[in-house]
């Protein structure tokens, strides 16, 4: 241990926390919450009796789910202008940004795992809560925001939080287009002071500490859950 300095981190602290921490939190609240609005849409369309709706939504969920992520990624910066350009006639490139390119990335990417969820969650409610919110004069639509989902969503809150965890851990996948998380700012302190172990050290023990904690946390809120049904 006498070859390692640790002082090295107390003196990035500041700079990994605020900027890098800052830039993690911010993309996985962005992608979660984006995520899950359009992986509701896609849960919906793929129990739609219209096979119009239900068969490009489970297309898009399974081939979403078949891809690494990483993959999608260099995808969407990389190929995703050239696209647009295409579609609109511009003679060059559309430019998208690393950061825009990041968000819609994940969004796209994690509402497949989050459609997956919520169709679990809504197929989960009694068929007799649909037929009961049209004995009260909701058509199907009315049925599933005001009965259906809300029941739902509080079933698969613990699921739902997983996949958040799982989605603060992927974040760090954007090193590949040089954006400055909380790994890639370890990175670059690490590299400038030539102390890439220390910094990576410190980096995993905050993640595990991070997810450790909240995986507790969401275990807790599973049990609550699991009593209250």
């Amino acid at each position: 241990m006498g070859k390692f300095d640790f002082d090295v981190i107390w003196t990035a602290v500041p700079y990994l926390f605020q900027t890098g921490m800052t830039f993690t939190l911010t993309l996985t609240a962005l992608a979660a919450v984006m995520g899950l609005a359009l992986g509701t849409l896609l849960a919906m369309m793929r129990l739609s009796r219209f096979r119009i709706l239900s068969v490009p939504a489970g297309i898009y969920v399974n081939v979403m789910r078949s891809i690494p992520l990483l993959l999608v990624i260099f995808w969407f910066y990389f190929l995703v202008p050239y696209i647009a350009a295409w579609i609109v006639g511009s003679p060059t490139p559309l430019r998208v940004g690393a950061f825009n390119s990041a968000v819609i990335t994940f969004t796209l990417f994690e509402a497949a795992y989050f459609c997956e969820i919520m169709r679990a969650g809504i197929q989960s409610i009694a068929r007799g809560q649909v037929s009961a919110s049209m004995a009260l004069g909701l058509n199907h639509w009315q049925g599933m925001r005001y009965v259906v989902l809300p029941q739902a969503f509080r079933n698969m809150v613990p699921a739902l939080l997983t996949r958040v965890i799982i989605l603060f851990q992927d974040t760090s996948l954007v090193y590949v287009l040089s954006l400055t998380d909380f790994l890639g700012a370890a990175a670059k302190i690490g590299q400038r002071d030539g102390r890439l172990v220390e910094l990576y050290l410190f980096v995993a023990v905050v993640y595990f500490v991070i997810c450790f904690t909240a995986s507790r946390l969401v275990k807790r809120l599973e049990k609550r859950t699991r009593v209250l049904r």
